[in-house]
């Protein structure tokens, strides 16, 4: 089977796509992804703007219905949640023929 030309998905985006799980709106999705990434990942609201952009385009996510019109509030899409679950599996893949060869 072909690998999906879309991944690996960067960090980021995979950080991304994990805080919108649940609904989340752009300041709560950088906390969010330097919450879930132990620090490791920290966005500016420049970097977040143009990769929130990039994947509505892709349509791994989508802005839903939100109570405090000031905020844009995005969602995971069921494309994004495959494209999730697809570089989770590769990841996996990895990991397990490292440990493996590795002891």
């Amino acid at each position: 089977m072909e690998r999906d030309k879309r991944l690996p998905l960067t960090e980021t985006v995979y950080y991304i796509l994990l805080s919108v799980i649940e609904p989340a709106h752009g300041y709560l999705i950088m906390q969010k992804v330097e919450e879930l990434s132990g620090g490791q990942v920290r966005m500016a609201a420049g970097t977040l703007y143009g990769a929130t952009e990039n994947l509505i385009k892709l349509k791994f996510i989508q802005q839903v219905a939100s109570e405090d019109s000031r905020r844009k509030v995005y969602g995971i899409t069921e494309k994004g949640l495959e494209m999730l679950r697809l570089d989770r599996d590769r990841m996996q893949h990895m990991l397990n023929v490292t440990a493996k060869l590795i002891t």
